[in-house]
């Protein structure tokens, strides 16, 4: 049997662009592959999440459930982007992924430690482990492609230099710890504006596209995984009573029409410039942890239904109602004001106001969570009735 890495152009290919515009571009094995270890983090920051809100540690649950989902996001993003626009798929491309892969396990280990300690030692050193990934890679693509050469250059030393800051993090005084986070975080975010603003990655539209819609999936499948076990948990010390089935299938309705509205405008044709690139990849962040922290209220109210929570029923159910809120007002400006017009454009402010008030007149919580569940979905169907005429 052949050794499938016997010559030198199988185990290092030169790194080269992609073709922006190749036909039915889809995403690999391998992205796949590193998308299912981003859901051991995103489970584990939704469980902290979870304990947090049913503990009565709100505040602080939300501040660490935020920097940590920024640095899974940010690290998910990055080579995203890159592997829409270098994937060349040789044996040095596979191992610097796996090398990135490692770092995301690590980060998940780090993260009940920043929840209950606020010590992101281990989170640093797995993101260190991700960008040493990172950097090679782009260090790679600076001497492949010469016609970016400097946009590369600026991503590796970017993300070098920015690395160096969080390293740094560890130091500091714990009372200038959120201050510093978000220097490093406009730091992050600059980068990339930073690198194309000189000359453009070729990343794939319809691939980048595919991507961010495998990890809304993949959010929404473990915010409805944490619902099920505390269901599960909840069943166990309880008998199934009239508020936890209206929860139940509240969550269930909530879940599928969120994925419904995700799911139902073509946005790969609008990605055809870098300010809407940015616009689109940076606001997907709202979209995602807005996800996960529905997932994490829906898990609390099960407890509070279930007399486990020290939370109150109202108090739950607004964190769920802000959280769709945020979640229907960023979908609403990335996918569907550019279709809607007329009346269909006033359904979102409508929906939003209606939903914020639920929890003030409906006090239990499953009660609360399914007419939330039922008003977003007729949303969505006056919609599309609209958009049919």
């Amino acid at each position: 049997m052949p050794n499938p890495f016997s010559t030198p152009h199988e185990w290092l290919k030169p790194l080269l662009p992609r073709n922006p515009n190749e036909k039915h571009r889809v995403a690999t094995s391998l992205e796949l592959l590193f998308d299912l270890i981003f859901v051991v983090a995103i489970a584990t920051a939704g469980q902290q999440l979870h304990h947090s809100i049913i503990e009565n540690h709100f505040w602080h649950g939300l501040t660490m459930y935020f920097m940590v989902f920024f640095a899974l996001w940010w690290a998910w993003m990055n080579f995203s982007w890159f592997a829409s626009a270098y994937d060349n798929d040789d044996a040095l491309y596979r191992i610097l992924t796996f090398v990135q892969i490692i770092g995301s396990l690590v980060i998940a280990a780090g993260i009940p430690s920043a929840f209950a300690q606020q010590d992101f030692d281990v989170i640093i050193l797995g993101y260190l482990i991700m960008r040493l990934g990172l950097v090679a890679q782009w260090f790679r693509a600076a001497k492949n492609d010469q016609a970016r050469r400097k946009t590369a250059l600026r991503y590796a030393f970017g993300i070098i230099f920015v690395q160096i800051g969080w390293i740094l993090f560890h130091f500091i005084d714990p009372q200038y710890a959120y201050f510093c986070f978000a220097l490093l975080v406009i730091a992050e975010l600059s980068v990339p504006i930073y690198a194309e603003s000189y000359n453009m990655t070729p990343w794939h539209p319809e691939h980048i596209a595919e991507r961010y819609s495998l990890l809304t999936i993949i959010v929404l499948g473990e915010s409805i995984v944490g619902c099920f076990y505390a269901i599960q948990d909840a069943l166990s010390n309880v008998s199934l009573s009239t508020e936890l089935f209206f929860l139940m299938i509240g969550g269930l309705i909530m879940m599928f029409t969120m994925w419904w509205a995700y799911f139902d405008h073509e946005v790969s044709e609008r990605l055809t410039s870098q300010k809407m690139a940015f616009t689109w990849g940076y606001g997907h962040f709202f979209i995602f942890i807005s996800i996960a922290a529905i997932g994490a209220g829906l898990a609390a109210g099960v407890d509070v239904v279930a007399h486990k929570a020290e939370v109150s029923n109202e108090f739950v159910s607004y964190f769920v109602a802000i959280s769709l809120i945020i979640y229907s007002a960023t979908l609403w400006i990335l996918h569907e004001a550019y279709h809607l017009q007329g009346f269909k454009k006033w359904l979102y402010p409508i929906t939003a106001m209606i939903v914020l008030s639920i929890p003030m007149f409906v006090q239990p919580i499953g009660y609360s969570i399914f007419l939330m569940a039922i008003v977003y979905a007729l949303r969505l169907m006056l919609s599309k009735c609209y958009l049919a005429r």
